[in-house]
């Protein structure tokens, strides 16, 4: 069964100093678009984008449901983690080391946002963090 790969946006956005804080939503929206032409050999599984604060008015397209926490971005990933769990892998892409040890208890595994950037890529070129 294919994982269910559930991104922390705020925090792979966050991860590359390219300024995104000017433009959180169009972060949010160029990250949904690389997810959505991704390599899926290098990370196979569904993937889910969670987006949050000024974010939340990313649509999905498709390949790439949007999730727009309604409150805390962390809990609404956690809250995805305990939904799908039990019936399938569930690997969630953060650096947030709380988060990590959230969903790890749980039985998530985690992947690197550097892990994830190298799977795709904006305007051609790969990513590398």
């Amino acid at each position: 069964m294919e994982p269910l790969i559930i991104v922390d946006g705020a925090n792979v956005v966050g991860s590359v100093p390219d300024g995104w804080w000017r433009d959180r939503a169009g972060a949010a929206a160029r990250l949904r678009d690389a997810l959505a032409e991704r390599d899926r050999s290098a990370l196979p599984g569904d993937v889910t984008l969670v987006v949050e604060g000024a974010a939340r008015g990313v649509p999905p397209i498709d390949g790439v449901p949007v999730e727009a926490a309604p409150q805390s971005g962390d809990d609404h990933i956690v809250a995805l983690v305990r939904d799908n769990v039990s019936h399938r892998p569930v690997i969630v892409v953060t650096s947030d080391r709380r988060l990590r040890q959230r969903v790890t208890d749980l039985g998530a595994s985690i992947v690197t946002p550097g892990r994830l950037r190298a799977t795709i890529s904006y305007g051609g070129r790969p990513e590398h963090s």
